[in-house]
């Protein structure tokens, strides 16, 4: 987590909100919050999507480095089963804004859902901005923040799940992971209440 910065520097601290991995079928989904500051602007910022890996990770170090507060929050694939990736997804961005150290007053979210503000524990505004990751400079932090931060997770972790490629395709429904998939069967990773997965009936 970012240095605990004081909040005074700004009127009503930004925060931009977006998350990663709602599509795979193994692993978390993960989300990021960021708090810029404005003296120490970010080139290049962008959806995380359309960067390159290079690119990206190269950006990440320097919102960590630049940026007044950031934070990342995770739902693992079990709560996916049991809430929906939905609500994990916004569960994990609850969780990010709670890791801030600096208390944001508006609070800018990727997409058209937003996530509870009740236990936040910190009063605060909150907009949804579908496609805010590709023009609002915030949400392309927290949206970079997440995907690497989710990549280089599943890239650690496929060492202790050698038998799926999930440094490659980070648990994302590719012929490679589908073909693997039902020669071994799901993993602990793997998330149950997805129909490819549902579908095998193999040992957990």
């Amino acid at each position: 987590m970012s240095p605990d910065l004081p909040s005074r520097r700004f009127a009503c601290p930004v925060a931009g909100v977006d998350e990663a991995g709602r599509g795979p079928l193994a692993g978390p989904v993960v989300a990021g919050a960021v708090i810029l500051d404005p003296a120490r602007p970010i080139a290049g910022l962008r959806d995380s999507k359309i960067l390159t890996e290079p690119v990206r990770t190269r950006l990440a170090a320097e919102i960590r480095g630049k940026a007044v507060a950031w934070a990342i929050g995770w739902a693992d694939a079990g709560e996916v089963d049991v809430l929906d990736v939905l609500q994990a997804s916004l569960l994990a961005m609850r969780r990010a804004l709670q890791g801030l150290a600096v208390m944001p007053g508006l609070v800018r979210v990727d997409g058209n859902r937003c996530p509870s503000m009740a236990m936040l524990g910190f009063p605060c505004r909150v907009e949804a901005i579908i496609g805010g990751d590709a023009h609002i400079a915030e949400i392309s932090a927290a949206s970079i923040l997440a995907k690497t931060s989710r990549d280089v997770w599943m890239a650690r972790v496929a060492f202790a799940y050698p038998d799926y490629g999930f440094e490659r395709h980070k648990g994302y429904p590719t012929p490679r992971h589908l073909r693997l998939l039902q020669k071994h069967g799901p993993c602990r990773l793997h998330r149950r209440s997805f129909a490819p997965v549902r579908s095998l009936h193999a040992p957990s």
